[in-house]
C-alpha cells in the first residue's frame, strides 16, 4: 500500500523572477552575439534560453485545500500541499487532487429490507480525501469507486432492517433515523479507507415502499399501528383494573364474590378499551338484583 508522503518542492516565486533574469541576460547576449557574428556565443546563448524555459515547467501553483501528487517516470514522489507558487523538477509529473469536502445524493435504490418487503431508498453521503497517494494509486477512480461503494454499503444496511416497527426492541429504518445513519457511516467508511477517504456524514434522504406495493403496505402498516395500540391499552385497562379491585379489597369499601368481581371486570374492560363511549346503566336496587 502506497502511502502519503510531503513533497513540496521549493518557493516558485524567487525561482520565476531568476529564471525571468536569467532569460532576460541570455537574451541580451544572443542579440550581442548575433551583432558580432559570434557563433559559439549565438549557440551557448540559444541552449541556455532553452533551458531556463524548460525551467519554468517546473512551476506549479497549489490552491488551498489541493493537493498536488508529483510522480517521476511513474514513481511516487510526495504530494505538495502548501498553498502558493512552488517549484519542482521539470521532469516530475504533477495531479491535481481535492482535499474538499464534497457530497453526493445516490440513485433511488430499489432493493427489499430484512422482511422481504421491496422499499425504494437513497442516501446522501460527505466526504473528503485524506490520503492522496491512496485516492491516486490504490484505486482506478476515487470518484468512481467512492458512489459504487455507498450504493453498495446503502443496499446491504436496506436487507439489515425492517422498514417499520412497532415496538422500540427493533431498530428500523423509518423510526431509527440517527442509529440507522450512523451504521450506514460506519459501514461506508470502511469501505472507502483504502482509498484514502473519510467519510463525515451519511443520511437517508430517500425512504418508501415500492410502488406496487405501496397501498397494500399502507393498510398493513395502519393494523399493525392499530393492533399494537390496542394491545398497549388492554395492558393499561388490566394493570386499572387490578388497581381498582386491590383498592377496594384494602380499604374495605365494598365486599365482592368472584361472580361480582367478574363482572366488574368485565364491564371495567368494556368501558377502559372500547373505542366508542359507553352509555352506563344505573342500579337503583342492590348489586344481588
Amino acid at each position: 500500500m502506497i502511502r502519503e508522503r510531503a513533497y513540496n518542492g521549493i518557493p516558485g516565486l524567487p525561482v520565476l523572477l531568476l529564471l525571468i533574469a536569467v532569460d532576460a541576460a541570455l537574451l541580451w547576449r544572443l542579440i550581442s552575439s548575433i551583432q558580432t557574428h559570434s557563433a559559439p556565443q549565438i549557440v551557448i546563448s540559444a541552449i541556455g534560453i532553452a533551458l531556463a524555459t524548460f525551467l519554468t515547467a517546473g512551476l506549479f501553483m497549489v490552491n488551498p485545500n489541493e493537493g498536488k501528487v508529483l510522480q517521476l517516470f511513474g514513481a511516487y514522489k510526495g504530494t505538495a500541499k502548501l498553498q502558493g507558487l512552488r517549484w519542482a523538477n521539470p521532469f516530475f509529473a504533477k495531479k491535481k487532487v481535492s482535499l474538499r469536502v464534497r457530497n453526493f445524493e445516490s440513485s433511488h435504490l430499489k432493493v427489499n429490507d430484512i422482511d422481504g418487503n421491496p422499499i425504494e431508498i437513497a442516501a446522501v453521503v460527505v466526504w473528503k480525501v485524506v490520503e492522496t497517494a491512496e485516492a491516486v494509486f490504490e484505486v482506478d477512480d476515487f470518484e468512481h469507486y467512492v458512489r459504487v461503494q455507498s450504493e453498495a454499503a446503502l443496499r446491504n444496511l436496506a436487507t439489515s432492517y425492517a422498514y417499520d416497527a412497532h415496538d422500540d426492541q427493533h431498530v428500523s429504518l423509518r423510526g431509527h433515523t440517527n442509529s440507522v445513519a450512523e451504521h450506514l457511516k460506519r459501514e461506508i467508511h470502511e469501505r472507502l479507507q483504502k482509498a484514502g477517504v473519510e467519510v463525515l456524514e451519511a443520511r437517508i434522504s430517500h425512504l418508501a415502499y415500492a410502488p406496487e406495493i405501496a397501498a397494500a403496505m399502507l393498510q398493513r402498516q395502519q393494523a399493525g399501528a392499530i393492533i399494537a395500540a390496542r394491545q398497549r391499552i388492554v395492558e393499561g385497562a388490566v394493570g386499572m383494573v387490578e388497581m381498582a379491585l386491590d383498592m377496594l379489597s384494602k380499604k374495605s369499601i365494598v365486599e365482592l364474590d368472584e361472580e361480582r368481581k367478574a363482572a366488574m371486570v368485565s364491564n371495567l374492560l368494556v368501558v377502559l378499551c372500547g373505542d366508542r363511549n359507553t352509555q352506563p346503566v344505573i342500579n337503583t336496587g342492590t348489586i344481588y338484583q
